[in-house]
């Protein structure tokens, strides 16, 4: 590997959240390593060589948590275990192999001002596909290494998160494929100082409210080795509801906020655990939000649901099920087709996805919810606010993956949804990182990891006005692909530049 890619590939490792160093900033060596590793290639497929193995050790390296719930709950040794994480990197690996060789036919063919808004757009566009094509798993969104520094992330409430990770790439190929030096280079240094200032003051303004409430997150933090346990759903419960009682006596609450599957019953069966619970609601007299697993009955025989219930002191309940399912953890992809693969998690048969995006309510509150891993697709939390959600709530459990990157990595996502939306988020987790996002992306409360705690945080903002991203939403999301294949197009029929982009001897 050059240079250039090994840079790109420890600016990946080292930008995004991971357990031994990091610093947002070097992210950025990510796209500028790809596209100067690209513009450089001697041929096309020195390019897609780059690109390829650029984007497949990157994605390894940050995700190498992936591998700990396949051996820890899937009961694999580590031998199958291990390569799991890299057999996810070569998938991923094929988006960036794509926009290297589309970005060295650029550098050869378009001016240096036109190369950096191809760029800007062809990432945008290969984070888009990489949130929808199988699935979606739009996880390693490069705005996202960004989300510690609000002021760095304002951009997102405009253009979105993959819109902002373009902008954050086009800058990148200026400095590197013209040069810092340049006049593209220098314009990048400039725009980019001119958006941090335009950020920082937008993240230091009040975002507006109509209200505000007092939440409180109970995170249990219960052993997930044996929670679904029939011994332990009794403890489980107990202990949800002692630390809530507790939590209530110390801070005022006007919501409860506990994790996905937090009740690892049947709540909708009734009987005396449920009983128990709705006798707790009423007594304190605040409503709760909670996980539990539930089910239809079919005539093929039932289909589960991972649902999330608001359990008001009056007695009533409206509920929301998980529309968008992790792949091979709650439903196994063409299952009929592959028999021999096991969900990695327990419980017994596939999940189905929900049905409807309304909030759950209770009187000004209309609370959109997004189930786990629901928090990383733009498209959801646009869903949740475009059908009135004021607050959104993030349940999860991300205690599959032991103390790793992993639930910093979806904070981090989590953060970029609360701008985008500007919408404050409630983040209950079971073992952590529970947390209390605004609207302009700040944390006004987080707890630790693997502890079990209450978090109180009062003013949570109720808000009724919608970022100029969510309101053109369709604008937003259909110009970027659009804008890359009408460029695409004009490379295409473009004859090779004498010299590239900014002369192919200024390039090396």
């Amino acid at each position: 590997m050059t240079t250039a890619s090994l840079l790109a590939v420890l600016g990946a490792w080292l930008g995004f959240a991971n357990p031994v160093y990091r610093l947002p900033l070097l992210a950025l060596l990510l796209p500028m390593g790809l596209f100067l590793a690209a513009a450089r290639a001697p041929s096309a497929r020195a390019a897609a060589k780059a690109g390829y193995w650029i984007g497949a050790l990157a994605a390894g390296g940050n995700l190498y948590w992936t591998a700990l719930p396949i051996h820890d709950y899937g009961n694999l040794a580590w031998g199958l275990a291990l390569p799991v994480p890299m057999l996810m990197g070569l998938v991923l690996g094929l988006y960036t192999m794509a926009l290297a060789l589309m970005a060295r036919l650029a550098a050869r063919r378009f001016s240096p001002w036109l190369f950096g808004p191809f760029c800007a757009v062809a990432w945008a566009s290969m984070e888009m596909a990489r949130g929808a094509f199988l699935s979606g798993f739009p996880w390693l969104t490069l705005a996202a290494a960004f989300s510690p520094w609000p002021a760095a992330i304002q951009g997102a409430a405009f253009v979105g998160a993959y819109g902002l990770s373009g902008v954050l790439a086009g800058l990148a190929a200026w400095l590197v494929v013209p040069g810092p030096l340049s006049r593209p280079g220098l314009a990048a240094l400039v725009l980019g100082a001119a958006l941090f200032f335009l950020g920082n003051s937008r993240a230091g303004e009040p975002a507006p409210k109509d209200a505000a409430i007092h939440a409180t997150i109970i995170q249990g933090n219960v052993d997930q080795s044996r929670k679904w346990d029939p011994a332990a759903q009794q403890e489980t419960v107990e202990k949800y509801l002692d630390m809530a009682t507790q939590a209530i006596k110390d801070a005022p609450t006007d919501l409860l906020v506990w994790p996905e599957t937090s009740m690892p019953f049947y709540y909708q069966d009734g009987g005396p655990l449920a009983k128990h619970l709705a006798d707790f609601a009423a007594a304190a007299k605040v409503p709760i939000i909670f996980g539990a697993p539930a089910y239809e009955r079919t005539l093929g025989g039932h289909a589960l649901f991972n649902r999330a219930y608001l359990l008001l002191p009056s007695g009533t309940e409206s509920s929301y099920d998980k529309e968008h399912l992790v792949p091979f953890g709650e439903y196994v992809p063409f299952g009929e087709y592959l028999p021999f693969i096991h969900k990695l998690v327990e419980g017994v048969g596939d999940f189905k996805p929900g049905r409807s995006e309304a909030p759950l309510a209770d009187g000004r509150l209309a609370l959109g919810l997004l189930i786990c891993y629901e928090a990383i697709f733009p498209e959801l939390a646009q869903q949740r606010v475009e059908a009135g959600a004021n607050i959104l709530v993030n349940i999860s459990n991300d205690s599959w993956f032991g103390d790793s990157a992993a639930p910093r990595q979806h904070l981090d996502l989590a953060l970029l949804r609360a701008v985008e939306q500007g919408r404050a988020i409630i983040r209950g987790t079971n073992s952590g990182i529970s947390a209390v996002i605004d609207p302009r992306g700040h944390i006004m409360a987080q707890g630790g990891l693997f502890t079990a705690l209450s978090l109180p945080c009062p003013e949570v903002p109720i808000v009724s006005e919608t970022t100029w991203f969510h309101r053109h939403y369709t604008l937003v999301t259909w110009a970027m692909p659009v804008l890359f294949l009408a460029l695409c197009l004009a490379c295409a029929l473009l004859p090779d530049r004498p010299s590239g982009p900014a002369g192919r001897g200024k390039i090396h």
